[in-house]
């Protein structure tokens, strides 16, 4: 029997990156595809709990069964797992994103959300982003890099509770090479634009910044994209902190 791949997004079931994850997934296993309807960027793990679901089967995609769902990321895999898929999937892959999911861009990512919500369910779970964000951005370059580290995962597995967060840079030349590391310290300065509707009444738009805290630190993915290395970092679903540490223990004491 083949090797069952869940496959989803954020960018929605009719973005290009996620057709070119498919054309290498193809060859791996067999693939199902449940994606959002429409695009649903920086929706991290959000689930609907107060409207209706609807999934519903498109046309196939190179052999890939494909399905798409009015609802965020972590509601595709929800709904797949659910009612689309008569077996537990061997890998969930998410992506290939439009634009980076390095740093602290994971923890808002749908396409990490994705990923996050597969391992909750116990399945080796990898999101791939590449650092573009145009709607024709080339992911050919990608597609090496997507069948190594899938075919690695479906082979040997990942530790419980943990997913990859890959980013692959937009740079020429294109990447060669790809190193495990850590994400790195860095925040967006989240400041919002305002505007005046036609009736007057002010509204807001998100703009910023984003600050990179450690740019001369050698072991993050900020690091990795800016000298053109593909960053895979692990990252953990259990956010807990060390109980151990002794600001904490001080509060209870």
């Amino acid at each position: 029997m083949k090797p069952l791949i869940l496959v989803s997004n954020d960018d929605g079931i009719h973005a290009s990156g996620v057709h070119a994850l498919i054309d290498v997934l193809v060859n791996l296993g067999e693939v199902v595809v449940v994606c959002p309807d429409s695009p649903q960027s920086g929706q991290s793990m959000a689930i609907t709990s107060n409207s209706m679901l609807r999934i519903k089967q498109v046309e196939d995609y190179n052999g890939a069964k494909m399905y798409k769902v009015n609802g965020t990321p972590v509601d595709c895999i929800k709904l797949a797992m659910h009612t689309v898929l008569c077996r537990k999937p061997d890998l969930v892959v998410s992506g290939i994103n439009h634009g980076s999911n390095a740093s602290i861009n994971a923890m808002y990512s749908g396409t990490m959300g994705a990923a996050f919500e597969g391992c909750a369910f116990g399945i080796p779970s990898i999101g791939f982003s590449l650092t573009d964000h145009s709607a024709d951005a080339d992911f050919t370059y990608c597609l090496s890099f997507v069948e190594t580290i899938s075919k690695a995962v479906i082979e040997k597995g990942l530790p419980e509770g943990v997913a990859l967060n890959v980013n692959i840079p937009d740079c020429f030349p294109h990447p060669t090479e790809m190193r495990l590391t850590k994400g790195c310290k860095g925040k967006w300065t989240d400041e919002y634009k305002e505007y005046v509707d036609p009736s007057g009444k002010k509204f807001y738009l998100l703009t910023g910044k984003f600050i990179n805290e450690e740019p001369d630190n050698t072991d993050t993915d900020e690091w990795c994209l800016s000298h053109g290395i593909v960053s895979v970092v692990p990252v953990a679903l259990d956010r807990t902190a060390p109980i151990s540490n002794c600001k904490i223990s001080q509060l209870l004491t």
